[in-house]
């Protein structure tokens, strides 16, 4: 396991709430990284938070699942799944210019991607709630784990 990894699950052990408030704030952050919606994670993990009382660091690590290294085998993923759903063919995939930034990336998957954005809406959709379920138990299981290895006072 990376330095950084260990060090962001060390963080959401030692956060002081009840475990299935933290297990949730995080399960949530992780549907929102895999939310088709680019651009906006952040904002809307913190309005999300705010609005329900969430842990802000929990929802916020969850949603930070999506970054530079994982954005783009998430959101393949998702469309290909997707695809798969919808029964459109993948064949266009490998057109995906991931390297485009901004506008540009927006402007190319508008004009050269049409056919994908349903199946990319959908797929990611789907893989977010996935993905947010096991989240959800995984880390559940783990605070649980830590409160039982916890002294009794």
């Amino acid at each position: 396991m990376s330095d950084r990894l260990r060090r962001t699950l060390q963080l959401l052990l030692q956060l002081s709430d009840t475990p299935h408030r933290i297990a949730l704030s995080f399960a949530i952050g992780v549907w929102i990284a895999f939310s088709p919606l680019l651009g906006i994670h952040t904002g809307l993990a913190l309005a999300v938070a705010y609005l329900f009382r969430l842990s802000r660091a929990s929802i916020l690590i969850g949603a930070y699942v999506n970054n530079p290294w994982t954005v783009a085998p998430m959101y393949t993923a998702g469309t290909i799944l997707g695809s798969y759903m919808l029964g459109v063919s993948t064949e266009g995939l490998s057109e995906i210019d991931w390297s485009l930034h901004g506008h540009a990336f927006y402007e190319a998957m508008l004009q050269g991607l049409r056919p994908y954005v349903w199946p990319y809406i959908v797929g990611n959709t789907v893989l977010g709630s996935v993905a947010s379920v096991a989240a959800y138990f995984a880390l559940r299981m783990m605070l649980s784990r830590r409160g039982q290895a916890a002294p009794q006072a």
